[in-house]
């Protein structure tokens, strides 16, 4: 079955080679290291669910099939090498190593795998510019055994998947809502194309592109940023029932005060001379600060970022009341 989001991704592209050079800044940061598809499959076990002893789909079995579909859904469209990114490394060694020291295993006797995995396949031909940023399209994955009962009977299984775009100045990820799912749920492997292809068919591309075009037209000056960020500090204060009155903040505080830093000194999205930042400047501060988040919820919040402008954006618009804003 051959899917198109629209005919610009189809359009032909020089191949770049197989071969990419490890970027100076990655997707995500937080603790995690990068890590080779190859080192997934030939240096990692396979955890399995203890009660029956089934295995779980691995991280390299997600990774590698998410490949093979694109391959299928979007034939002819160049697609680099994942960047996979993983976190939470889990330390074993085999029967025969039992009681010797840490020190004195050999590499054969010691067995790991990652507790959580994500990963971003660039589809390079695909590009869109928005303020002078290169936008590149991207689909990418989340994994993380740690939201897995794995004491318990084999069950259906859950990962998270996106498409969207990377931001080449900062390779900040833009994601949408309808680019992301929080909830693919599977028994196997083969079940996940029948979930990429609803992720794909779902996800309007021009909309997301147009929104963040948007985002451009907006600005707050520097008394309402400092008014925007002083409100994020007490968001997390709030108790639960006035919490739900207002629109959510997934940041923390360390992340809203790389935010205030980057006002001052990101090279690409910093404030204006007068102090005023557009909101696809703010929206790019947001996404920075978030690749401090680990796997397991660095997907939602990235999210959360791109709801959050777009609802300042229609306060803003419409000139209605929003506890985040100041109107001057």
């Amino acid at each position: 079955m051959e899917l198109v989001l629209n005919s610009s991704i189809n359009e032909h592209l020089i191949d770049e080679g197989n071969i990419i050079s490890k970027p100076s800044t990655s997707f995500i940061e937080a603790n995690t290291e990068m890590v080779t598809l190859e080192h997934l499959k030939k240096d990692c076990i396979i955890p399995v669910f203890s009660k029956d002893n089934e295995t779980t789909i691995s991280h390299f079995q997600f990774i590698d099939n998410c490949q093979k579909i694109i391959q299928k859904l979007l034939p002819g469209v160049f697609q680099k090498e994942p960047e996979i990114r993983v976190s939470h490394v889990v330390k074993g060694r085999i029967p025969s190593a039992i009681g010797k020291p840490a020190k004195d295993l050999e590499e054969h006797e010691k067995t790991i795998y990652y507790e959580r995995c994500a990963f971003i396949i660039d589809l390079p031909s695909t590009k869109q510019n928005v303020n002078g940023n290169e936008l590149t399209l991207s689909i990418g994955g989340v994994r993380a055994y740690n939201q897995e009962n794995l004491y318990s009977k084999k069950s259906m299984e859950k990962f998270k998947m996106f498409i969207g775009f990377k931001n080449k100045v900062c390779t900040n990820l833009c994601i949408s809502t309808d680019g992301f799912s929080n909830e693919i749920r599977i028994s196997s492997i083969n079940e996940l194309e029948d979930k990429m292809i609803e992720l794909f068919s779902n996800y309007k591309r021009e909309n997301h592109i147009n929104m963040m075009k948007k985002m451009v037209g907006f600005k707050i000056s520097e008394v309402q940023f400092a008014h925007f960020i002083g409100k994020l500090r007490m968001y997390q204060h709030l108790d639960k029932n006035t919490q739900k009155t207002i629109f959510p903040v997934g940041l923390n505080d360390s992340q809203i005060n790389s935010i205030v830093k980057d006002y001052y000194h990101c090279p690409n999205f910093a404030r204006s001379s007068d102090g005023s930042i557009s909101f696809w400047n703010l929206y790019n501060l947001l996404t920075e600060a978030n690749k401090s988040s680990y796997i397991d919820n660095n997907l939602e919040r990235n999210v959360n970022a791109y709801e959050l402008i777009n609802n300042l954006g229609k306060s803003l618009e419409n000139k209605s009341p929003n506890w985040l804003l100041h109107y001057i």
